[in-house]
């Protein structure tokens, strides 16, 4: 029975996809950006839903922007739940942007792609980051850089930071955590680091019963002074003790 309520979950879910493909090249280019956002959102809880995930948030998800978040990372999976809880403009890496489909979800959700090994690439997503940010938006990085395995926390890059330093705008920390939400221990399926496989982590995250996510709003801050990789480690503290809250 378990085999076939998970394939029952992935056939949903592969139709999901396509609706959503769907809706980005049919639609997307007549709605304008906020209809786009919303629709994002709407999308991403409805991917939850299928997949059997409760979302819970605390704090206050930012209604608007300009702001850059910051959020540690465990999953695949994280994208669309902080997307559940509120719409924004995410920095992925650049070959996310050729993934059949993955690829298209992504660009039309507003996707800024950046070359992580670039110096140089980095210093203009950086330069497209600000653009945004001082245009009004709500941008998201993983300061991480790759995924970790959900018990702690990798050191936080400070370069991405820069743009909220140079639009001088605030940056609103984030954590994310799966739990079980009978026991509110923390769960693995979603995991997605070191040798582990994309589709062993969806396999076990649509077999999980009891899958929970957790996302959990700080305050936004300033940089006050601060230089960016002071900020990073300041806002790296933050992030885990929202995580550990």
């Amino acid at each position: 029975m378990h085999f076939f309520r998970v394939l029952g979950r992935v056939l949903r879910l592969l139709w999901h996809i396509g609706v959503g493909w769907w809706t980005i090249r049919r639609h997307f280019p007549q709605m304008d950006d906020a209809a786009r956002g919303q629709r994002v959102q709407t999308w991403s809880l409805e991917v939850l839903q299928v997949m059997g995930i409760t979302l819970r948030v605390q704090g206050t998800p930012p209604a608007q922007g300009p702001l850059l978040l910051v959020a540690n990372h465990i999953s695949w999976l994280d994208i669309a739940v902080i997307h559940a809880a509120g719409y924004c403009r995410f920095v992925s890496k650049a070959d996310v942007k050729h993934w059949p489909v993955v690829g298209t979800l992504a660009t039309g959700a507003g996707t800024l792609y950046i070359e992580r090994e670039s110096r140089r690439d980095a210093m203009r997503v950086v330069h497209h980051m600000a653009e945004r940010l001082r245009a009004g938006e709500v941008v998201a990085v993983f300061p991480e850089g790759t995924t970790g395995d959900g018990r702690g926390m990798l050191p936080f890059h400070a370069n991405l930071l820069q743009a909220a330093i140079s639009a001088d705008v605030a940056v609103l920390p984030l954590a994310l955590r799966f739990v079980d939400v009978h026991t509110g221990d923390l769960h693995f399926a979603p995991s997605f680091v070191g040798d582990e496989t994309l589709l062993g982590s969806l396999w076990r995250t649509l077999g999980a019963r009891t899958l929970g996510a957790e996302v959990r709003f700080g305050t936004p801050e300033h940089a006050a002074g601060r230089d960016r990789r002071t900020w990073a480690l300041d806002l790296q503290h933050t992030v885990e003790r929202l995580r550990q809250a």
